[in-house]
């Protein structure tokens, strides 16, 4: 089939490789503008903008799919459109461009989490399971019928990070069979069933850490919003961020946002058993080893906010 690929973040990039290694024609790769990135905001091209170009394949940017970006894309004349994080809306007429529609890899197990956010939201509620669905786009926010799903734990210790770059690879895979088969005509959608939940983008409100929750939830939301957009605290007005923090079982409770040292060891308070502190980036630093920085605190104790 002529396919038009739709994509923007790393997560992408493992889908468009595959399916440019398949028997497949990619007519088209479209994404969002080049960013200003880092402190000197140079413009640069997204992950899959740049895979794109690898592969030599033609790229259309584009922040908004409006007429232009529209007509451009229907142009092609594709059988079918596919979309991973793109991070922008694919609506009439440009959805019932392509052949057979438009197809979007989403890492949930639909309808829970529909959203910007799902692998993010699914660590932080604590949920034990997650994974990857292909469904067919339709006007409602994650709705469309599901072609197929895998599902995959979710670790006690896993980061957003680490788990969506598990689930790029092998929800790969699972758009490309999908992929196939559509091309083969041996496969149907299945209407989505069960308990819709949302998950919206995250903000920096959802990375400030609140020290009067229970250290499990504590631990999950640290993991859900790491490595973006980075869980945070504030000590004497300054913002420490948090890398890397475990459960300290066995150890003495310690009052919400009190810290201190045990046994070698950066104990901070919760609303049930302290938190380890393992690796922290104070403002203007580079991380750093918890202990390290609490050692250049010179206080034996500190409250967190």
């Amino acid at each position: 089939m002529k396919l038009v690929f739709a994509g923007t973040p790393q997560v992408a990039v493992p889908s468009l490789t595959l399916l440019a290694s398949s028997g497949h024609e990619i007519a088209a790769v479209v994404t969002r503008t080049d960013a200003a990135l880092g402190r000197k905001r140079v413009l640069t091209p997204s992950p899959v903008a740049a895979a794109a170009d690898a592969l030599g394949l033609p790229v259309i940017k584009a922040n908004r799919l409006d007429a232009t970006a529209t007509q451009a894309i229907t142009d092609l004349g594709a059988d079918l459109g596919v979309i991973v994080a793109y991070g922008g809306l694919v609506r009439e007429p440009l959805l019932s461009a392509p052949r057979l529609g438009w197809i979007n890899l989403h890492f949930s197990l639909l309808p829970r989490w529909r959203g910007a956010a799902p692998v993010q939201r699914a660590i932080m509620a604590g949920d034990t399971e997650t994974g990857a669905a292909v469904f067919q786009l339709v006007a409602e926010l994650d709705a469309g019928a599901v072609f197929a799903q895998i599902t995959t734990p979710i670790g006690r210790h896993a980061t957003a990070g680490i788990l969506l770059e598990s689930l790029s690879r092998s929800g790969a895979e699972l758009l490309a069979g999908v992929v196939d088969r559509l091309a083969a005509g041996t496969i149907a959608a299945v209407e989505q069933t069960g308990e819709v939940t949302l998950a919206p983008k995250l903000s920096l409100d959802d990375a400030r850490i609140d020290w009067t929750l229970p250290a499990e939830r504590i631990h999950a939301i640290i993991r859900g919003v790491t490595p973006e957009p980075g869980a945070f605290t504030e000590i004497g007005g300054a913002r420490l961020k948090l890398h890397d923090v475990a459960p300290a079982h066995g150890q003495p409770r310690l009052a919400p946002g009190h810290l201190n040292e045990i046994d070698k060891r950066v104990l901070i308070g919760t609303g049930t058993e302290p938190l380890e502190l393992i690796a922290v980036q104070p403002a203007g630093k580079t991380a750093m080893k918890a202990i390290d920085w609490w050692r250049g605190v010179a206080a034996t104790e500190v409250i967190a906010s």
